[in-house]
């Protein structure tokens, strides 16, 4: 989540730190969605963003991947600036934001193939029609999902849920 952040802070896409850190765009986006970067990937993104290379360790103390060769500890590599967080507010935000994205892309795709099934003809088809209108209702439900019309079984109702089975706050 933190790449991602820094990513977005300075309006680079995903190709783009790939290019400036010699990595591949799977590696960033593996990194994106939670995977633990090598100790080669933390030290070129490190170096990209000018941050510690703790910075892309979780805080519960996950070593990298890859064994350390020169036997150094993280914590003994230059900072550039202080070690930046996602806060939990933040996290919210980008996943919204990224649902949302995701249901443009799903509302695009539905656009598309309804233009060209109108074009073709084949919207007559009774098939086609009952295909249109099951995709075109699993769009509203994704719509629904995406800007929170109603609630989804996210972390925010597991939470409740403990707190209700335990009679007391988390």
């Amino acid at each position: 989540m933190i790449l991602r952040k820094l990513r977005l802070q300075r309006g680079w896409s995903q190709e783009q730190v790939a290019e400036l850190t010699d990595l591949s765009v799977r590696t960033i986006q593996r990194i994106e969605r939670g995977g633990q970067p090598s100790l080669e990937s933390a030290k070129a993104l490190a170096a990209v963003f000018e941050v510690n290379l703790n910075t892309f360790y979780s805080t519960t103390g996950d070593e990298p991947m890859n064994s350390n060769p020169n036997n150094t500890q993280l914590s003994e590599q230059p900072s550039h600036s202080d070690t930046p967080a996602v806060t939990e507010a933040e996290k919210a935000a980008i996943n919204y934001v990224k649902g949302i994205k995701e249901f443009y892309g799903h509302l695009a795709m539905y656009a598309i193939f309804m233009v060209a099934f109108l074009v073709t003809g084949k919207l007559a088809s009774t098939q086609t029609l009952w295909l249109a209108l099951g995709w075109g209702a699993g769009v509203v439900v994704h719509a629904l999902v995406a800007f929170e019309v109603f609630g989804s079984f996210g972390t925010s109702w597991e939470k409740k849920q403990i707190e209700k089975k335990l009679g007391r706050k988390l």
